[in-house]
């Protein structure tokens, strides 16, 4: 049975951890505690990404051998985390097991590495980042990796771009970090890993993993071929149509630009749960296609009116339902926001002139986004404020000789 959602305990953020895997993700965990006064530990099968992850800021090098943990250790880290003996392998940080170990690898090497890491000492505790659950637990089991220490975890962002390199240490503000314990995971484990996340500048928040992998499969894993597979109708477009596309298309295809090996794996993980929610989009794709279909081919014989369409006005409205739910900042519950559209010249210090009328307006900008006009030297940028600041918006940016449309 899975655990019910909710918020896990406080705990002390850590004061060492050790990062497996300097990725986009491992690394922005590493900047983010770095930026807080953590030791950081680096680590990864490619040395040159984690000396580019430790040039960048993000900790240092783990080395390959180190200090054996002291008797002392071994049995502080046993009380902290209620299992046996750490292991007696060398190989940990320099001073013995860093507080927390951070597992930050593809979910088909979460189990191996994670067996590794206990192997070495590395930490008294472990977690990882992987988007899929089920599968590494299970793997984990089988390899005899020691599950009271190990509790799963999932931070909910990213970007298009991967590596060391792309990461950064805001990357998780405001974002949930989806904590998954079982196996007899103490409290003071589930306590370090929300800690971690809260570090992080996330917001943690308990599942089971079945209950996670059937999430993460309608919010991420599923919208992601949805967008790749929108995308991939313009590889063959004819360059006019590309001219013309504006900024709804590059939303809803944004996310298509992801590594395609990694959520090869990501989806082959949790392939049921994600299966399930494209079965459902796809039948009401093909449902509304032929009912366009259907409409297409009445007009086009003259036979009479259009059909009136009733399942794509259903899907329609049914879709603005959906956005609708979606959760404010900090998981808060949606509200009413206005767009404001301001013509704006494409040239440098123009947005920072934008937001500093804004901001001198006390008016504070919840989104923005820009999109640019085809061979002219402007664009139009869209402001989304709460609707109680609209007018003072308008004002100071007309003042400001601004264009405005509300």
């Amino acid at each position: 049975m899975s655990e019910p959602a909710g918020h896990p305990p406080a705990g002390l953020a850590p004061a060492s951890a050790v990062i497996i895997g300097t990725g986009l993700i491992g690394t922005s965990v590493a900047l983010a505690l770095r930026s807080r006064g953590v030791t950081v530990w680096l680590a990864d099968r490619d040395p040159a990404a984690a000396q580019l992850a430790a040039d960048i800021g993000a900790g240092d090098a783990l080395p390959p051998g180190g200090a054996p943990p002291t008797a002392a250790q071994r049995r502080a880290a046993a009380v902290r985390r209620g299992a046996g003996p750490v292991s007696e392998v060398t190989g940990g940080p320099p001073g013995g097991p860093a507080d927390i170990a951070v597992v930050a690898v593809p979910p088909g090497a979460v189990a191996a590495t994670l067996r590794d890491a206990q192997a070495r000492g590395l930490a008294r505790w472990y977690t990882d980042v992987a988007s899929v659950k089920c599968q590494p637990l299970a793997q984990a089991a089988a390899l005899g990796c020691d599950l009271a220490s190990f509790v799963p975890g999932h931070p909910l962002a990213g970007r298009e771009r991967s590596g060391p390199a792309a990461a950064r240490a805001d990357l998780f503000l405001g974002r949930p970090w989806v904590v998954c314990p079982g196996h007899g995971n103490p409290a003071a484990g589930v306590a370090a890993v929300a800690a971690l996340a809260r570090a992080c500048g996330a917001e943690p928040v308990l599942a089971g993993p079945a209950e996670h992998d059937a999430w993460v499969a309608l919010v991420s894993h599923a919208p992601h071929v949805v967008s790749a597979a929108m995308a991939a109708r313009l590889t063959d477009a004819q360059d006019g149509a590309l001219a013309v596309a504006g900024q709804g298309l590059r939303d809803v295809t944004r996310i298509a630009a992801g590594d395609t090996r990694l959520w090869v794996q990501i989806l082959a993980a949790n392939a049921a749960p994600a299966a399930a929610v494209l079965a459902a989009v796809g039948a009401d794709l093909i449902a509304v296609a032929e009912e366009l279909a259907e409409a297409a081919g009445g007009a086009a014989a003259g036979t009479g009116p259009v059909p009136e369409l009733k399942l794509l006005a259903a899907l329609l409205d049914q879709g603005a339902g959906g956005v609708a739910r979606l959760p404010g900042k900090r998981g808060a519950p949606a509200r009413a926001e206005t767009q404001v559209q301001v013509v704006i010249r494409d040239q440098p210090g123009e947005l920072a002139r934008l937001f500093q009328a804004a901001g001198e307006a006390g008016v504070n900008i919840e989104d923005v986004g820009i999109e640019h006009s085809p061979g002219l030297p402007v664009g139009v940028a869209e402001l989304t404020v709460h609707p109680d600041a609209v007018g003072r918006l308008t004002e100071a940016l007309a003042a400001n000789g601004w264009p405005v449309r509300r």
